[in-house]
């Protein structure tokens, strides 16, 4: 299946009260836009254009990459308007996926079904919230068709009780949507050029609408404030931590717990609270990483144990080592079977036997 991807990111973010750029705001280790190519990289998309803004010099200098171009949309009038901005840089793959650099946590395989369900018409990822305030509701015909997406503001009281609201997230056929773009309008109550109104534009030209509603509403979550991106940070490292339960890890507490990079582990690992994983980390069989610890970067062989209050970074530590507590590993350290390194002691750029 051939397609490309349009990430838009170009809004400011006002809510975020920041000078960074929306997207650029840090999740899990890496900007939410970061988060965002990455799927798109693993759904192997044949090109992935970034539409941004505000802060578009370091948008670019974010993410780089061959298979990514970039288009400016200045000022920003909507994501129908984004779209249009994206036009020359549209490749002729059949579909194009449309993602948002503020909603990072969507699955390759929510995506891949998207994908599919699309056929030769467009598909688009809905919803269903318990408070769907502010969003804009799907419309669904007696046979459940969607016949259109209205948004809050311009929506009726009898629309706005509709729980199934629009994601944001479709896939269009290309050439279909290079003659629908330069048709929307802005008689809204927003006075923007709204990329859902293609739906109309669509049924006018019989292209059939699929709605598909994710599995896991807090996939579809964007980020608008400093809350929601705290709200999706707790969201993303509880998958984490599932899934290192799922294989076999002990986690004291699944809550306390914070993985910014990826993270190996052997059988019958523990760790302990509030400790950090960045870059990347491998744990061996039988490793125990004790509360309060920051490992980046490091790779730790079989048996060893790492007390509280530690700090390693850019090490190799071998097997059966303790080291700790409140003990700090600098890079270019290495470590040999069974070193112990005690308390308040710092080591760097060294090598030490067994």
């Amino acid at each position: 299946m051939r397609f490309q991807v349009v990430i838009l990111a170009a809004g400011k973010g006002k809510r975020m009260n920041s000078d960074l750029p929306k997207v650029l705001h840090p999740l899990a280790g890496k900007p939410l836009l970061a988060h965002v190519v990455t799927t798109a990289r693993e759904l192997a998309a044949e090109r992935i254009c970034v539409v941004h803004g505000h802060g578009g010099e370091l948008v670019r200098a974010a993410v780089t990459g061959d298979d990514l171009v970039f288009a400016l949309q200045e000022p920003q009038l909507g994501t129908g308007h984004a779209l249009q901005q994206a036009l020359p840089q549209l490749s002729p793959a059949p579909l194009t996926l449309v993602l948002y650099g503020d909603v990072p946590l969507v699955r390759a395989d929510t995506l891949r079904g998207l994908l599919a369900a699309a056929g030769r018409g467009i598909a688009i990822l809905t919803a269903e919230l318990a408070d769907p305030g502010g969003y804009g509701r799907i419309l669904r015909n007696k046979a459940k068709r969607v016949t259109g997406i209205v948004e809050q503001k311009d929506a009726t009281a009898a629309q706005r009780r509709i729980r199934e609201i629009n994601t944001g997230i479709m896939v269009l056929p290309t050439a279909k949507l290079k003659q629908w773009l330069p048709k929307l309008r802005n008689k809204n109550a927003q006075g923007e050029y709204y990329l859902t109104d293609v739906v109309a534009l669509a049924e006018k030209d019989r292209v059939p609408v699929t709605g598909v509603v994710a599995a896991d509403a807090g996939e579809t979550e964007g980020v608008n404030s400093r809350v929601q991106l705290a709200q999706l940070e707790r969201l993303h490292q509880k998958r984490q931590a599932a899934r290192l339960l799922e294989a076999g890890v002990t986690l004291a507490d699944p809550a306390r717990f914070d993985q910014r990079g990826t993270l190996g582990c052997g059988r019958d690992v523990a760790i302990d609270v509030n400790c950090v994983f960045e870059g990347a980390v491998e744990l061996a069989d039988g490793v125990s990483i004790g509360a309060n610890c920051v490992l980046k970067d490091v790779v730790i062989g079989p048996g060893t144990r790492i007390e509280p209050f530690c700090h390693l970074d850019g090490a190799r530590i071998g097997a059966g080592c303790r080291i700790g507590p409140y003990a700090r590993i600098r890079p270019g350290t290495q470590l040999a079977a069974e070193v112990h390194i005690g308390n308040f002691v710092e080591v760097k750029a060294s090598e030490m036997g067994d």
